[in-house]
């Protein structure tokens, strides 16, 4: 008898050996149509493999995001399949699934997009015969023997160690493959192939190049039509072609990955710096400015020579050698010990906006969101440690304030030691525990990211999710017990002894420039009023009405508002197409009747217009508005 414990903790008894396809049948012909895979006794692993004792399974259904991650890679094979039946001389490499879908690198003739029908077809096909994906097991020896006549299979198998290897066959196609895979490729129910590059086999420019061709599968129609569109809308969205558009920010060759931002792109950065000014002056921070270039002796001390050096910039400066700081850190130590601080003065909180700048490769530089230079809104907090968990918490609950002021939601993610770090064992232990507890406190569902903390301390990361539904990692707290050790930080305690601050790092924006990107493309650049860069543009229908047009933008600018005149020659038509097009979110029309009756004539960027405002009306209306940072942009549509 095999007993099955199923993740409802019921069993199920079965009187001779089974597969996963058994058990789900066993619960409904429902169930066993939707599954994928299954995970048995934590291995995931095909829905046909044998189960010959007592095990704990859970099925792997379409529903499952593991299910679809698994369904990809089997689109993966399905696209190998195609291409190999018409490119007779194409050699396969590797086709693991990434983020969104999947991709297979294969050594062929260059294709372009035009050819993605043709190779889309062929999957069809494929998809249509329902061919079951069987899983072999065969020996080293065997599988060189298969592949002799494929020189990069070759070279991955013989990186293996001697044993078993598992292969994969559907139809007349054959794949080396860990696995798992669906049970058969009708289970590949939308697909479409989306770009191709060139790729370097093991990324070594010194080999061959190959052709990277990427596709996404979805086990129904509407979510792959859903996911295009989220596609075409974040192409519409990109930051780089609205920071063009919008005259917001440039790139140049004289400083590769280093943005130049312009006076429109100045008036948003300086809206949400003396936003996140008010917030942390509130929350009981201090500001303070610490140097961008430093001896290399302080970076010895801090641990980042070791630890971080490939990613910093240095300069020999009258025979001593200085990097360009890549965080704030170490002149935050500083500061902190230029006096002595009692019990009494914790915690002490301490902001920074942190000119820092940090060596990307030049490939992976991405318009904002991967650059080298750029301002991190840094923060310090020492503290004792019975302080810890109030503090976090207070952290998470100013971010909250700070993210939801742009309607922002976002997820918690608590990442552990890394390989490389520095402190003790017991450090880290005390540190996790420390971030662990204040989330199991804070209330909201957090996932653990093993191994992925920062070399001096475990992090909670912040993932803000945007207006598509994308996430982005923007917020970090790091709490920190070897730099305070390394430093020699000290308090007097109650018991009037030495004793060794606790530090949090942590950061809400992260880079200011990420985040400004971000948030152009989470507003598609229609920012709401308090962040809009012109916040009202005037249009005199002609000539003779520019002066009232000025006179009511200098009184406009008195009252705090960021105004333009367009003094141009144009129809009032193409006036307002481009206040539209510059996404402005308050149009005046200043004519004839304007100016006899004193009163407004205001649009709004959904087009509506709303006739004989006065101007109190109007200031008060709009200040109260920017005052209270609301989003709705149209600030008169009731």
């Amino acid at each position: 008898m095999i007993k099955i414990t199923l993740p409802d903790q019921s069993i199920k008894e079965f009187d001779k050996q089974i597969s996963g396809l058994d058990i789900a049948l066993s619960i409904s012909k429902g169930l066993a149509q939707n599954c994928v895979a299954m995970e048995l006794d934590d291995n995931i692993v095909d829905l046909s493999t044998i189960i010959e004792q007592d095990a704990k399974v859970r099925l792997i259904t379409n529903k499952d995001p593991k299910g679809l991650e698994i369904m990809r890679h089997s689109a993966a094979h399905v696209m190998a399949q195609a291409i190999t039946r018409l490119y007779k001389d194409a050699k396969l490499t590797i086709g693991p699934v990434v983020k969104d879908g999947f991709y297979y690198d294969i050594d062929m003739v260059p294709v372009s997009k035009d050819d993605f029908p043709v190779i889309e077809a062929e999957m069809k096909k494929i998809i249509k015969a329902k061919f079951p994906l069987q899983r072999s097991i065969v020996s080293k020896a065997s599988a060189l023997e298969f592949y002799k006549d494929e020189p990069y299979k070759l070279e991955m198998l013989s990186n293996l160690t001697d044993g078993d290897i598992s292969f994969y066959k559907q139809g007349e196609f054959t794949d080396l493959c860990r696995g798992p895979h669906v049970p058969h490729t009708g289970f590949i129910k939308a697909f479409k192939l989306m770009k191709v590059s060139g790729a370097y086999w093991r990324a070594d420019q010194t080999k061959a190049q190959l052709q990277r061709i990427y596709g996404t599968a979805f086990f129904d129609k509407k979510s792959l039509k859903k996911h295009l569109h989220l596609i075409e809308e974040a192409q519409k969205r990109d930051h780089r072609k609205l920071g063009t558009a919008l005259d917001l920010f440039s790139f140049h060759d004289y400083a590769p990955g280093m943005p130049f931002f312009h006076a429109r792109g100045m008036d948003i950065w300086n809206a949400l710096l003396a936003y996140w000014r008010k917030e942390h002056r509130e929350a009981g921070y201090v500001e303070t400015k610490t140097p961008i270039l430093l001896q290399r002796t302080l970076w010895e001390k801090s641990g980042h020579w070791d630890n971080y050096r490939e990613n910093m910039y240095t300069a020999l400066i009258d025979e001593t050698e200085y990097a360009i700081k890549p965080m704030n850190c170490p002149g935050g130590m500083l500061l902190y010990d230029i006096k002595p601080h009692s019990y009494k003065d914790l915690p002490v909180r301490v902001a920074e906006i942190g000119l820092v700048h940090r060596h990307e490769l030049s490939g992976v530089l991405s318009g904002l969101f991967r650059v080298r230079s750029f301002h991190q809104d840094d923060a310090h907090i020492f503290m004792a440690p019975d302080q810890i968990q109030d503090e976090i918490l207070g952290v998470l609950e100013l971010a909250n304030r700070i993210y939801s002021t742009f309607g922002l939601g976002f997820d918690l993610e608590l990442s552990t030691r890394p390989e490389k770090s520095i402190g003790s064992d017991s450090q880290w232990e005390i540190a996790t525990q420390g971030l662990d507890a204040a989330l199991k406190k804070y209330g909201r569902e957090y996932k653990i990211n093993e191994g992925d903390g920062a070399f001096y301390g475990p992090k909670i990361d912040v993932h803000i999710r945007d207006a598509l539904g994308r996430s982005w990692q923007c917020g970090t707290i790091q709490l920190d017990m070897a730099l305070p050790e390394r430093f020699d930080l000290s308090y007097i305690g109650q018991d009037n002894q030495k004793h060794r601050p606790i530090m949090i790092h942590r950061v809400i924006y992260g880079s200011i420039e990420r985040f400004f990107g971000i948030l152009l493309e989470h507003f598609a650049g229609k920012f709401p009023l308090w962040l809009s860069p012109v916040q009202v543009v005037l249009l005199p229908i002609n000539d003779k009405l520019i002066p009232f047009a000025e006179s009511l933008s200098h009184e406009f600018e008195k009252a705090g508002l960021r105004t333009e005149v367009d003094r141009r020659t144009e129809s009032l038509n193409k006036k307002v197409r481009q206040a539209q097009l510059n996404k402005i979110p308050l149009i005046l029309t200043c004519g004839d009747k304007e100016l006899e009756s004193g009163t407004l004539a205001v649009r709004t960027l959904n087009g509506k217009v709303k006739y004989g405002i006065t101007k109190e009306t109007f200031l008060n209306t709009v200040q109260t508005h920017i005052r209270d940072r609301k989003l709705e942009l149209n600030v008169f549509q009731k």
